[in-house]
């Protein structure tokens, strides 16, 4: 199948859609599980499918690493080596370069980095991060952006967005090369593959409009709004937010990456965007804190010891169906592997079912009214403190 979008349901700027891709349909607004190495950490495929996961987020940098993109291509691509047979979404590696800091260096040719594994030299050039995800065979593919630091002046983030959109045309004209089969060596495992440009700019308005308006003219088949949840106050990247989604097609998809928490998605569909990933629920699953409808909980506080109770009462998730408070706590203190299991089957269903009713919140034209429900709801969020 080839890559399309379609908006079904508007609701001010929130929209509902579907989008095609090679291996299959993605209802929008949708929430991407992060597999940063083809897994989503503590829990199977089996458990993602039976949560309504339809599509994964993994790491271009990390699967070029380890295994690598030329034994993953041998193997028939990402989708086969990994046994996961719906959409796909990989990242460039940019904010995994970005975050080596010391280890990297960046010009106009690309980035170089020491692999944080072994040591070794590596450059990770805009062709190159589009010549790897070829391998890969993920249905989307994000061109290789350079991701500023927070705080930044607006001369530095002039230069970074210039740099990232000269990338974009090299990644483009990759991208178009590979589908044409004009590079030879390089397997292509997904033809019809989607490629994704990414906004830039830092926290100048000006700068995300002038990206958003070149990054669309270089003609990707949607587009990406990157360099934010970064360290700069949730009202300015709202408003970044709010400022650059009117510049990208409305007939394209609109990812922001890298964000956020539950309240972050509702406001950005607010904003007009489709599209999430976030290290956050299963990060967070893993350290003992629990999204619920009333707010986070921190299951290692000693107060939930003799708690009978579900981790949410209003939660139909395995884990609340099955588990007490008190088990889920006797499982984090003891180390048990299983805690991080039934956190992130927790946490996981709360992201995507927030999504599931943000959909139907569109779809029947009262979204506005269930943000407001929803915010009031978390703003009862227990005052859980960290035992010692």
């Amino acid at each position: 199948m080839s890559f399309d979008f379609r908006v079904t349901h508007s609701d001010g700027r929130a929209r509902r859609g579907v989008m095609t891709t090679a291996h299959g349909v993605v209802e929008t607004p949708a929430f991407m599980p992060v597999g940063t190495q083809g897994a989503v950490k503590g829990v199977t495929h089996r458990d993602l499918e039976s949560l309504g996961t339809e599509i994964l987020l993994s790491n271009t940098y990390h699967l070029y690493l380890r295994p690598g993109d030329d034994l993953i291509a041998r193997r028939g691509g990402l989708h086969k080596f990994i046994g996961w047979t719906k959409p796909i979404l990989t990242d460039s590696g940019g904010y995994q370069v970005f975050s080596l800091a010391a280890r990297r260096t960046i010009d106009e040719d690309g980035a170089h980095f020491r692999s944080h594994l072994d040591g070794s030299a590596h450059t990770l050039t805009p062709e190159k991060a589009t010549d790897i995800q070829s391998q890969l065979g993920s249905d989307i593919a994000m061109v290789l952006d350079e991701c500023l630091a927070y705080p930044s002046d607006a001369e530095a983030a002039r230069a970074s967005m210039e740099r990232t959109l000269r990338w974009a045309c090299r990644a483009r004209d990759r991208f178009l090369a590979l589908r044409d089969g004009l590079v030879p060596g390089v397997t292509v495992s997904t033809p019809g593959q989607a490629q994704f440009g990414i906004v830039q700019g830092g926290v100048y308005p000006d700068l995300r409009e002038e990206s958003a308006r070149e990054t669309v003219a270089i003609g990707f088949e949607a587009y990406a709004v990157g360099g934010l949840s970064v360290g700069e106050p949730v009202d300015v990247m709202y408003d970044l937010v709010s400022r650059t989604t009117p510049w990208l097609p409305e007939d394209r998809p609109r990812y922001l990456m890298g964000t956020g928490t539950p309240e972050d998605l509702v406001e950005s569909v607010a904003r007009g965007i489709d599209m999430f990933d976030c290290v956050l629920p299963t990060r967070n699953a893993r350290n003992g804190q629990l999204f619920t409808s009333r707010g986070r909980i921190n299951i290692k506080n000693v107060r939930y010891a003799e708690d009978d109770g579900p981790p949410d009462p209003e939660c139909s998730c395995y884990t609340c169906r099955t588990c007490s408070r008190a088990y889920l706590r006797h499982l984090f203190a003891t180390g048990e592997i299983n805690a991080s299991t039934l956190n992130t089957l927790h946490n996981l269903h709360f992201y995507l079912d927030t999504l599931r009713r943000i959909r139907d919140a569109i779809a029947f034209g009262r979204f506005e009214s269930f943000r407001v429900a929803f915010h009031q709801r978390l703003s009862h969020q227990p005052s859980d403190s960290i035992d010692p």
